[in-house]
């Protein structure tokens, strides 16, 4: 059973419907501790008054706000309780909107709001309603001393929330636009075959079939060296730009590998010639998971793919 982080109640017209919130996500990254190289006595980190050098203990930390250099205004717990005690404790919904009309781009950290005691039946309600609406709610919560934008979804007879960003937290494009300066149309021929490419890639979208690669290797080199066995480290190159003559090279190379991987698959046994039915072309609706190999050989192609040291244990 996970842990509720956070309780309150969904402020909905005049119903308050009360709910745990629960991190929706389970971090699976690699933890390293710092140690002392000579003996690997492990390193720990104090807090020290800058005045003095003296440790200070956690209990006499107050937060404080940087007016001017070195001039600081302290705000205390219960201050920032006061400041809207009801926030606290309410996810007050605002509107009701399409996701479609969501940028990705606002979403921010993902969570479950689960009922609390005695609240299932308007807990249900609520969850059913949206279901039937097809409408994500936009919410304001604190959490943390912190004010967010909500979006509350239903999923599978559970509500989602998604904290979101604030309009003036997102970088506009226009900056990066003036950055990258303007670029050179891209030929007919060029954006045919781009298109070709993303359509010879496309498929339907199954998390399962992406795992963490990188954090696989670092736990496999791990378990090697508590072995014992010795490790030779390895470099390779970074991938190199694709420059503008060798874009349609680039992409008839990759439409290549990713049409030479098709027929492999179609064909009968090792090598063999595909049979009649094989060689018909597939509807367009899902690809296969086996076209990942060529969708890997196609990035490695056009250079655009990820470069990382890599250990093997030698013999």
């Amino acid at each position: 059973m996970p842990r509720a982080i956070w309780s309150g109640s969904i402020s909905f017209g005049l119903l308050n419907v009360p709910v745990k919130l629960y991190s929706a996500v389970s971090k699976k990254s690699v933890s390293f501790r710092e140690l002392r190289e000579s003996d690997g006595s492990r390193i720990r980190h104090k807090r020290v008054a800058e005045a003095d050098g003296e440790e200070v203990d956690y209990g006499d930390i107050v937060k404080g706000y940087e007016v001017a250099p070195e001039q600081y205004v302290v705000i205390t717990r219960d201050e920032l309780d006061e400041i809207d005690p009801k926030k606290t404790r309410a996810i007050e919904i605002q509107d009701f909107v399409d996701l479609d009309e969501i940028d990705p781009i606002y979403f921010d950290h993902p969570y479950y709001l689960g009922p609390d005691k005695g609240a299932e039946k308007a807990y249900a309600l609520l969850v059913n309603a949206m279901e039937d609406a097809h409408r994500v709610a936009i919410a304001r919560f604190v959490l943390r001393n912190r004010e967010s934008l909500a979006a509350l979804r239903p999923m599978s007879g559970v509500l989602t929330m998604a904290t979101m960003r604030f309009a003036d937290e997102v970088v506009s494009t226009d900056e990066l636009a003036e950055v990258a300066g303007e670029a050179e149309k891209p030929q007919k021929r060029e954006l045919e075959m781009a298109k070709a490419l993303i359509d010879s890639l496309s498929s339907g979208f199954d998390p399962e079939q992406y795992r963490d690669e990188y954090r696989e290797e670092l736990l496999a080199l791990i378990e090697r060296k508590a072995k014992g066995e010795s490790v030779v480290e390895t470099t390779s190159e970074a991938p190199q730009p694709t420059k503008a003559p060798d874009l349609m090279a680039a992409l008839e190379e990759s439409l290549a590998a990713v049409k030479g991987e098709d027929l492999a698959q179609g064909a009968d046994g090792d090598g063999a010639a595909p049979t009649e039915s094989a060689a018909k072309p597939k509807p367009k609706a899902k690809a296969s998971k086996s076209k990942s190999s060529a969708k890997s050989q196609s990035k490695s192609k056009s250079g655009s793919s990820r470069s990382r040291s890599k250990a093997k244990a030698s013999k």
